[in-house]
């Protein structure tokens, strides 16, 4: 995410060491430089003194290219971009003096091996300012904005990042189809033209096979694609026959862009990260799970990379935060979310452990959206979303280790829903506040293994009324 959010960046590397292989070694003169949208295009512009160009001055060019009104110059930002790494510029940095301590950040905030760090190459590129509200995104009426807002989630979508239900992904489809092709072509020129494009082109490619997976495994490929492209065919039937008048595309990209706003980690900066998987067997053998934790100026989400379902979701309202640094050798950096739950009847709070060299990062951004939520509503009841509202009224304090102010949380019910926490699923640590000592709970005693049987999971909370998960 941002990044000096959470301390400066390293020092430069000294002269001697290799520089970046799309960097300019000369500062002075005029540089030719690629930004890049999300997506396959980029913008070409010639930069003078490439090497003090702020962001800030960066921007004015890149919306000139881009013909992006002043209305619309917060709503993007800059970002560097690997696949090891991703940060958000501020205005004041330099794009050039950070390509130079790449490595170093790489050092820093990621595991990958020196092989692999000496090998990545960030990439500048044009995409959503994670501080720029939902609310003021639909009330924009530029095509080009909502164009590049609509090809960014559509990425999104496309890769898993943005967990979604087969009704969801599949309506996203069917407008994406019809933004690309037009509504009203007959059956055939329609199947024809799905199948020229394919449908990893509209679907999410663990669901159509684009990236392997259960499906391609437990039925026929040939079979589950058949299935998808009639589904998705009469999804795009009735986008063309709904309404006598045809929608204008700022319609088409609006109704896309709203229905990704339904989806709670919609605007997020993403993070990668590990998390605890609970003991299994009768040896208890545990281990780790890969984990994508998406923070926005609304909650925090937890997401499982392989499954592409959500494992927790709350809001900043629901929940209480710290990083830890690593004590020893071998330990890792974590990042400790607390919530409120329930064992066996009893009210609890529970701790996720997120290990993650991000950690830093993940409590800096988590810290400067609710100072910014907290401005917001600052002697006002406005939200720094217009959307948002908090999910209950508190009813008491709960512990916490250094977020804002918890209210305990009303009952909890479960949903199927990919989009909803699966909070009965994680390995978390509970314990009991007395007011005078934190108290672990002791976990009962095993029945024998010869007369045990599957119990339901004791912990029932998954979602809170009407909250973010909801909507």
């Amino acid at each position: 995410m941002e990044g000096d959010e959470c301390g400066r960046f390293p020092p430069e590397p000294s002269e001697g060491k290799s520089q970046r292989g799309s960097v300019a070694s000369s500062v002075t003169r005029a540089q030719d430089v690629l930004v890049y949208l999300v997506g396959d295009s980029a913008v070409h512009l010639c930069v003078e003194g490439v090497g003090c160009v702020s962001v800030q001055e960066l921007g004015h060019s890149v919306r000139e290219a881009l013909h992006i009104p002043d209305s619309a110059m917060d709503v993007f930002s800059f970002w560097l971009c690997s696949p090891l790494l991703e940060l958000q510029l501020k205005p004041k940095h330099q794009p050039y003096k950070l390509c130079r301590q790449w490595q170093d950040l790489l050092y820093r905030f990621t595991e990958a091996s020196e092989e692999d760090i000496a090998q990545d190459e960030p990439s500048l590129q044009y995409r959503r300012n994670v501080f720029y509200p939902k609310s003021k995104e639909l009330q924009i009426e530029d095509e080009g904005v909502l164009r590049l807002l609509y090809d960014e989630a559509r990425v999104n979508i496309l890769a898993g990042r943005f967990p979604c239900d087969p009704e969801t992904w599949m309506g996203l489809g069917a407008l994406s189809f019809a933004l690309e092709l037009g509504i009203g072509l007959d059956d055939q020129k329609a199947t024809a033209a799905l199948r020229e494009k394919k449908l990893i082109s509209f679907l999410p490619a663990h669901v159509s096979g684009g990236g392997g997976g259960l499906f391609s495994t437990l039925r026929g490929k040939g079979g589950r694609q058949a299935e998808l492209e009639h589904n998705l065919l009469e999804e795009y039937r009735k986008i063309s026959t709904s309404g006598s008048t045809p929608l204008a595309p700022t319609q088409r990209l609006r109704q896309y862009l709203t229905t990704c706003h339904s989806l709670p980690y919609y605007g997020c900066a993403f993070f990668s990260g590990e998390i605890d998987k609970p003991a299994q067997g009768i040896l208890h053998r545990a281990g780790r799970k890969a984990v994508n934790v998406g923070i926005s100026l609304e909650g925090v989400y937890v997401m499982d990379v392989k499954e592409k379902h959500v494992l927790l979701g709350l809001r900043f309202s629901e929940l209480s935060w710290d990083h830890s640094y690593p004590e020893g050798e071998g330990d890792s950096h974590i990042l400790w979310i607390e919530f409120d739950g329930e064992e066996a009847g009893t009210p609890v709070n529970k701790l996720l452990k997120i290990y993650s060299k991000q950690a830093e990062l993940m409590s800096g951004l988590i810290e400067f959206c609710v100072e910014l939520r907290s401005a917001a509503e600052g002697g006002m009841t406005t939200e720094t979303d217009g959307d948002v509202g908090p999910s209950h009224q508190p009813a008491g304090q709960a512990g916490g280790s250094g977020g804002e102010g918890n209210g305990r949380r009303g009952k909890l019910r479960r949903q199927s829903s990919v989009v909803c926490s699966r909070v009965h699923t994680l390995n978390t640590i509970s314990y009991v506040d007395n007011g005078k000592e934190i108290k672990r709970l002791k976990p009962k005693r095993a029945a024998s293994f010869f007369t045990r049987q599957a119990q339901p999971p004791t912990y029932s909370a998954v979602q809170v009324q009407e909250s973010l998960e909801q909507r």
